[in-house]
């Protein structure tokens, strides 16, 4: 099947931007979510010839889509092509009985709630909203609608934030069961208002990220679910795949279609970008013209290099088929002799010790 079957939509609309973030928001624009929704749908009717006739994931990130005006919200997914898995990220604090209600009957699958920490300190370091009654409250307000595919993203590496804190950050989060696990070590980008605030420190927290990388790691597979990816975890005994379809998609390096201010589409070998200007995207398609973007070809090499450095986060071996060129024959051998690097039946995987460090055996293996 020819075109992209991964759509990603941004909405970039927030209440408050939090220090530690690099995304494309914009604050205090309620008055825009309709023509920011109208300039959505007729970019997709603009790029449709880039999607399969049948659509595996959609993918509503941010921002926070959730804030979006609920009768915009409806309006969009009601227009989206229809899919086998529909996720919408969520802050805890805009989830209320009547959202999660307008999500399921919207067609929406699967909720990534963004809770970053169960600790009311590290939240307020973080410039967090939400209080923890907040996130149960909204975790069980999403189960009431019946959702049945619920992931937490939480973050680690935070300052201030200590082993013991951490830890029952996971028994917290553990206590609702969700489907899906997300685990983030905290990365503060250069510039943010957050490096400037807490670098100090960061520098700090820096020294402690393995060992915290390998107590959620223990902590999660211990609980019964699976490490399918360096970040991500899903319940393993439940009897239904539970790893994030859409996500799949980038790591196994398929084509991908991207709508809004600041997406990405990689669609055969052109790659672009649309240019992070809310006036200017919304001024462009009123105009039923494209927004401006940054377009970028990418050649053989490039998808190679790709999808090796993406395949090697998973737990299933990468086929070496179409990637070979990309991989350093001499590094594969000895990082197998060092026990990070495996080849099996002409596949290759990082190993359990391997994946903790997989970020260096990867840059290694790169040819």
């Amino acid at each position: 099947m020819s075109g992209a079957r991964h759509l990603y939509v941004h909405l970039p609309f927030c209440a408050h931007r939090c220090g530690y973030c690099d995304f494309v928001t914009v604050t205090g624009r309620s008055g825009q979510h309709g023509a920011y929704v109208d300039a959505l749908l007729r970019e997709l009717e603009l790029e449709r010839i880039a999607l399969a006739p049948r659509v595996e994931t959609v993918f509503l990130g941010g921002g926070t889509p959730t804030l979006t005006e609920p009768a915009e919200l409806a309006r969009l997914l009601a227009a989206l092509p229809p899919a086998e898995e529909v996720t919408v990220e969520a802050n805890p604090e805009t989830v209320t009985p009547a959202l999660a209600a307008l999500l399921r009957e919207g067609g929406v699958t699967r909720v990534s709630l963004g809770v970053q920490s169960f600790r009311p300190h590290v939240l307020a370091t973080l410039e967090r909203r939400a209080t923890p009654d907040a996130v149960r409250r909204a975790f069980y307000a999403l189960r009431d609608a019946c959702f049945d595919n619920i992931s937490l993203d939480l973050l680690y590496g935070v300052p201030g934030q200590t082993p013991a804190d951490l830890a029952r950050d996971l028994d917290d989060a553990l206590a609702l069961d969700p489907e899906h696990l997300s685990l983030y070590e905290l990365e503060a980008k250069p510039g943010t208002r957050f490096t400037h605030t807490f670098g100090d420190e960061l520098l700090r927290q820096a020294e402690a990220m393995e060992d915290y990388f390998e107590r959620v790691v223990e902590t999660l597979t211990a609980a019964g679910y699976r490490w399918y990816e360096t970040a991500n975890f899903c319940r393993a005994d439940v009897g239904r795949d539970l790893r994030s379809r859409h996500n799949l998609g980038y790591w196994l390096g398929r084509d991908y279609l991207g709508l809004g201010i600041g997406a990405v589409s990689t669609v055969g070998a052109t790659r672009w970008r649309n240019r992070p200007a809310l006036p200017r995207y919304l001024a462009a398609l009123a105009e039923g013209a494209r927004p401006p973007r940054e377009v970028e070809p990418l050649d053989a090499e490039t998808r190679r290099r790709e999808r090796l450095l993406l395949g090697l986060r998973l737990d299933e071996p990468t086929p070496l088929a179409g990637v070979e060129p990309a991989l350093d024959a001499a590094a594969l051998a000895r990082l197998e002799r060092l026990g990070l690097a495996r080849r099996t039946d002409g596949a290759v995987a990082l190993t359990h010790r391997g994946r903790f460090v997989g970020g260096a055996v990867t840059a290694d293996l790169l040819a």
